[in-house]
């Protein structure tokens, strides 16, 4: 079994800074104002030929009533549940407080390892006032800058001494076989349910969910296995227009979530189905498909429209008028609140993250696109008529086709989208752009 490390400490005491560290990238957003990591976010570190897996969590405040700060305290005690070390962040410029007492107090019930670490004791007189971080009865006490990294590799060793040879093997081989799986993006704009619809298909509090938009703020990765299937979900903020993004920090979530989108195979879009389909949504999903990316459409609350007849085929219709010129798209009908169709959804992703990855043999693509371009003449080209002699498909990420003519400068846009359709008729290609390129043969 892999070996899990949980950063845990009350706000603004440096966890993230020291998480970033740890990972060497920045993964989870820093600043100076309290409580801006909310979710678990989860990495890997390696030090002295050790790997392990590194939690960091929320600012802990016991017995708050302030709703972040009640589900914080929750996804807290599951990271301490879920690590076999804990390292107990304290903040020596501000000395100890009531809220390090409590968080004190939960840890000494554990049976766990805790390393009680006071950061930012980066000179001789915040060294003389940390002693008094020894009251708190931990046998393992460090003191380190997680800002300059000083101090870090002792509490590291530490850690590591911990750490069976074999635990690192597996944590590495987790973590490879994590890379290689397919990766679905939740994407949509703030308060569309995108954290609802992840803990709902994975059955437990991974994300906070709350009706305040802009609750998630890093992008948060789960490892889904469950009937038969595997693959990463990620789920990001909410992404909205410039101008009504105001604070640094959620400007800062929207660009890691524009980041996931490149990590990303397949794009779930979410829209909210009372509000239909903004400029804004049809802005992300046009930036998914610049991107390459497969696109699955999620209609989510949809138990809370009123139905008719043909309700959704009316939506569907004029949601694929909206999203035109590239209309090949699954749309479902869903609500992450109830469950519905939620399961459809990810066999629908991964139908469209297999034809993303589909290679089609050339002897049966020019088989079947010259008998197309037989079937229907390009427009002839000053007096001369366009010949297609010969297709095959480009080795590339998203499905590309290269197609071998004698004025490939001349072919108009009408053709290309006839080629485009008979390719997306013959060999499947929904939810997934295609790009057509013209040579000189």
């Amino acid at each position: 079994m892999s070996f899990t490390v949980a950063i845990v400490g009350r706000p603004n005491v440096g966890k993230s800074t020291f998480f970033n560290r740890l990972l060497e990238q920045r993964k989870a957003i820093v600043d100076d104002v309290s409580g801006v990591t909310r979710d678990r976010q989860y990495g890997v570190a390696d030090w002295n030929g050790k790997t392990f897996n590194v939690i960091d969590t929320g600012g802990f405040v016991a017995g708050s009533e302030d709703v972040f700060e009640k589900e914080i305290a929750k996804q807290v005690m599951i990271a301490v549940d879920e690590a076999d070390a804990i390292i107990f962040m304290t903040d020596a410029q501000t000395g100890m407080t009531d809220l390090d007492d409590s968080m004190a107090h939960v840890l000494r019930r554990s049976t766990k390892p805790v390393f009680l670490t006071v950061n930012k004791v980066d000179n001789n007189d915040r060294m003389l006032e940390a002693s008094e971080f020894y009251s708190l009865g931990f046998d393992r006490i460090f003191f380190i800058a997680a800002a300059s990294g000083s101090g870090s590799g002792e509490l590291l060793d530490a850690i590591a001494e911990l750490i069976p040879a074999e635990a690192s093997e597996d944590t590495e081989t987790e973590n490879q076989d994590k890379d290689a799986l397919p990766r679905f993006a939740i994407i949509g704009q703030p308060n569309v349910g995108k954290s609802s619809l992840l803990n709902a298909l994975i059955g437990q509090e991974r994300t906070i969910v709350s009706d305040i938009a802009g609750t998630t703020r890093d992008t948060i990765h789960t490892h889904y296995n469950l009937f038969q299937k595997e693959f990463v979900l990620i789920d990001t903020a909410g992404i909205r227009r410039k101008t009504k993004v105001h604070e640094d920090l959620e400007f800062y979530s929207v660009i890691r979530a524009i980041k996931a989108l490149d990590e990303a195979d397949v794009c779930m879009l979410l829209l909210d189905a009372e509000k239909g389909i903004a400029a804004q949504d049809l802005n992300i999903f046009s930036l998914a498909v610049r991107k390459g990316k497969g696109v699955v459409v999620l209609v989510n609350k949809w138990d809370l429209v009123e139905k008719e007849t043909n309700t959704a085929r009316e939506y569907e219709k004029q949601l694929k008028e909206r999203l035109a010129p590239f209309t090949d798209v699954t749309i479902l009908f869903i609500s992450a609140k109830e469950k519905t169709r939620i399961f459809k959804a990810m066999e629908v992703a991964l139908e469209v993250y297999d034809n993303r990855r589909k290679k089609v043999p050339t002897s049966e693509l020019n088989n079947v696109m010259l008998k197309a371009v037989e079937a229907y003449h390009a427009p002839v080209v000053r007096g001369h008529p366009l010949k297609i002699k010969f297709v095959t498909q480009l080795p590339t990420k998203v499905p590309s086709f290269a197609f071998f003519c004698n004025f490939p400068d001349d072919v108009k846009q009408p053709y290309k989208n006839y080629l485009e359709n008979q390719l997306r008729k013959h060999f499947d290609f929904t939810g997934v752009p295609v790009r057509l390129f013209f040579r000189k043969k």
